[in-house]
């Protein structure tokens, strides 16, 4: 019988997965014209105050980002260890004085996680031997080596990721289909470790232009994944999404959610982006 790996060991030593939300506002300008200049100034600071990095209030990781269209005006990705204190900042917005003037419009509540398809030493030693490589020999042995050093810090970043500054971004949740002749949940962990594994080559050819974070929403949400992208144009977006749908993992396995595209900006010029203030 195969075994699904459990790799949650494997971390490198980070531990375990951070909280994570992603919130999506919209301002209601009805609202907002009943404010007074010196209400609106008011509160222009108490949420510059609470999307201050370094802020008492800040969490762990805190992006945010203007949205693209019609779905929301602004949206945050806040990440820590303590999913309440995540839950407090969103609580902060919505108690400040814009808050009557702010209309939440989606959120995704998930789980940073080392993948079950990411191999362990040994498993990757394994592969090694199958691919041809003798077991103990110098080449096998710095392989492995170097694999181990490089999966502690890819697990770390998984786990506890630091979220790039480049500026395009892209936010959509996901399933794996459950259908007649296509459940994924049916297959085989060395069927479904395969396709993830030509999933992931894909992707690596976007290395240079595009960075990602799939978090799990399983048990927490609507959605079981959530993925995250950030590039260095938005046409890089495009991109990696049209190239991995025809991956099989995608093609015949994967349901998408809406999709949410952004540029990264701190808190200041995202309430300058939306005309909030001065």
């Amino acid at each position: 019988m195969e075994q699904q790996a459990d790799n949650r060991e494997n971390a490198g030593g980070a531990g375990a997965g951070w909280h994570c939300c992603h919130f999506y506002y919209r301002f209601d300008r009805r609202e907002l014209s009943r404010l007074t200049p010196s209400e609106v100034r008011a509160g222009r600071e108490q949420v510059l105050a609470a999307l201050d990095p370094r802020g008492r209030q800040a969490t762990a990781r805190l992006q945010s980002f203007a949205v693209s269209g019609h779905k929301a005006d602004f949206g945050l990705l806040l990440m820590d260890p303590e999913p309440l204190k995540i839950d407090a900042l969103h609580q902060a917005l919505l108690s400040s004085r814009l808050g009557p003037c702010l209309q939440p419009v989606y959120s995704f509540v998930s789980l940073t996680e080392v993948s079950e398809y990411v191999p362990t030493v040994p498993q990757y030693a394994a592969r090694l031997v199958q691919e041809g490589q003798v077991e103990g020999s110098p080449p096998y042995q710095a392989r492995v080596k170097a694999y181990a050093a490089r999966l502690a810090v890819m697990n770390r970043q998984r786990l506890t990721p630091e979220l790039p500054a480049w500026p395009a971004t892209c936010f959509y949740p996901m399933n794996k289909r459950r259908e007649v002749g296509a459940n994924w949940f049916q297959l085989p962990f060395s069927a479904r470790s395969r396709l993830m594994t030509e999933h992931g080559r894909s992707g690596m050819q976007f290395a240079d232009r595009v960075t990602q974070l799939i978090s799990v929403g399983v048990g927490l949400d609507d959605w079981e994944w959530g993925v995250t992208l950030w590039a260095r144009q938005p046409q890089f977006l495009k991109d990696i999404v049209y190239r991995l749908r025809f991956d099989e993992a995608s093609a015949v396995y994967a349901e998408f959610g809406p999709f949410y595209t952004g540029y990264v900006m701190p808190a200041a010029s995202l309430l300058q982006h939306c005309r909030i203030g001065d």
